[in-house]
């Protein structure tokens, strides 16, 4: 079956380097065929992609990757026995785990994956815990002297009502988060200036927006209580740096202005600099002692100073404007990880990216070309 990558680059002349197989979880996602155009348009070799997902669907997730394989969800017992066993069938030489909640099981088997010969981009077990929760990052912030916004932790809806006055509720709306979860799941902005019928009449199934009191039963609902946050509520749009480090050393670094979202991944963004963003970000690797891709989300507040609300120890889901701006941060951590020379960049800020619809036409023979 002919993989659609390959009909949706301008390639260049490979130049001739070994070529390698990379396996990549939940590659089913949407988002995903900008991620396998960065492994694939890198200029230098032949790399073969193979692609894993819960879905039964090999038909559809097979347009976009070499070889495709169905694994069971990664809370199973055998998850990370059927990566293994893609890793040993297929040779694979680099894989790059893309659910943030998958990692720890990842790095209880590093040892495995050594002994198959597969590099893992993952960063370490030792920082991993504070990157993969909200409040840890925080907390271990503040004690570094890195500046946060407010925040506190909700243990009930007890807590919430006593307490989320002090992040400025009612004037100003209060966003309440897991600690531990991404995409933008168990997120939600409490404000005062809503009701339920404004919530059914204005705003779209998707929106975050919610009452206190909504809030407050989604609280008691939670058997058990999950490790939740409130923080203030930040009004601009939002903005993102992503790096590749190399055990606390930031070796490139970009940003974006996400300026229109949904459901956490942009629709529109262009590549920023903001130099207290980058400052933190540096900061943020030196002292945690982080390794391999990592993003950092921010908010803007009405002052367009951008304030972090998040970290994602790996690529994440708009990667592809930066290779678009000469900064292929997928295909820059496989040359790192296989211990190549890495190029010096420069970066053409000012590269936008717009998402829209693509429709893919596709039979039992593959994809169909009208």
């Amino acid at each position: 079956m002919m993989c659609s990558v390959s009909l949706i680059l301008n390639s260049k002349k490979i130049k001739a380097m070994k070529d390698i197989t990379v396996l990549s979880s939940a590659c089913g996602a949407f988002f995903m065929p900008g991620f396998f155009r960065c492994l694939k348009a890198n200029h230098e070799r032949n790399i073969r992609i193979v692609g894993c997902d819960l879905s039964d669907d090999a038909l559809t997730n097979s347009l976009f990757v070499d070889k495709y394989y169905q694994v069971p969800r990664y809370t199973d017992t055998h998850y990370v026995d059927a990566l293994l066993d893609i890793c040993n069938k297929e040779n694979v030489d680099v894989f790059f785990p893309h659910i943030s909640m998958e990692l720890p099981y990842i790095l209880e088997r590093m040892e495995d994956f050594e002994k198959a010969g597969v590099k893992v981009a993952i960063s370490d077990k030792e920082t991993l815990a504070t990157a993969n929760c909200k409040y840890h990052l925080y907390e271990f912030m503040k004690k570094k002297g890195l500046t946060v916004p407010q925040y506190f932790l909700v243990d009930s809806s007890e807590t919430l009502r006593r307490r989320i006055g002090e992040l400025g509720f009612p004037k100003r709306p209060v966003c309440v988060k897991m600690t531990e979860n991404s995409g933008s799941r168990g997120v939600r902005i409490v404000r005062a200036d809503i009701s339920k019928s404004d919530l059914f009449m204005h705003d779209k199934p998707s929106s975050m927006n919610v009452t206190l009191d909504e809030m407050c039963e989604i609280l008691d609902g939670c058997k058990p209580m999950p490790t939740i946050m409130a923080m203030e509520f930040l009004p601009g749009v939002e903005y993102t740096v992503d790096l590749l480090a190399d055990h606390g050393k930031t070796l490139y670094i970009a940003g974006r202005r996400n300026t229109t979202s949904s459901m956490s991944i942009a629709q529109t963004s262009v590549v920023e600099k903001k130099e207290s963003a980058y400052k933190l970000c540096e900061d943020i690797v030196r002292e945690l002692n982080l390794d391999g891709n990592i993003g950092f989300d921010f908010m803007l507040d009405e002052n367009d100073t951008p304030w972090l609300t998040d970290l994602n120890p790996r690529v994440t889901a708009t990667i592809i404007l930066y290779a678009g701006a000469g900064m292929n941060f997928p295909y820059l951590r496989v040359k790192q990880l296989l211990g190549e020379e890495l190029p010096n960049i420069e970066l053409k800020y000012g590269t936008k990216l717009v998402r829209k619809y693509w429709d893919v036409l596709y039979n039992d023979n593959g994809m169909i070309q009208i």
